[in-house]
């Protein structure tokens, strides 16, 4: 396993709390968001990139 230090490690760990808290909001099926969880903590980076190309989009609120 790859071990990633100092900030670094703090940009990989901010970006994988913003995606999973924006797949989390999304409007995908339960299943969707719980794999997609789950690929985001297992390979962050390669996961935070599939997410951002793939993902499912937040829910945009109407204002």
């Amino acid at each position: 396993m790859v071990e990633v230090y100092g900030i670094g490690g703090l940009i990989v760990l901010v970006l994988s709390i913003w995606a999973i808290i924006s797949i989390i909001g999304s409007s995908a099926t339960t299943g969707a968001k719980i794999l997609w969880v789950l690929f985001v903590l297992l390979l962050p980076v390669i996961g935070f990139i599939c997410w951002l190309i793939f993902g499912p989009k937040a829910a945009r609120s109407a204002i």
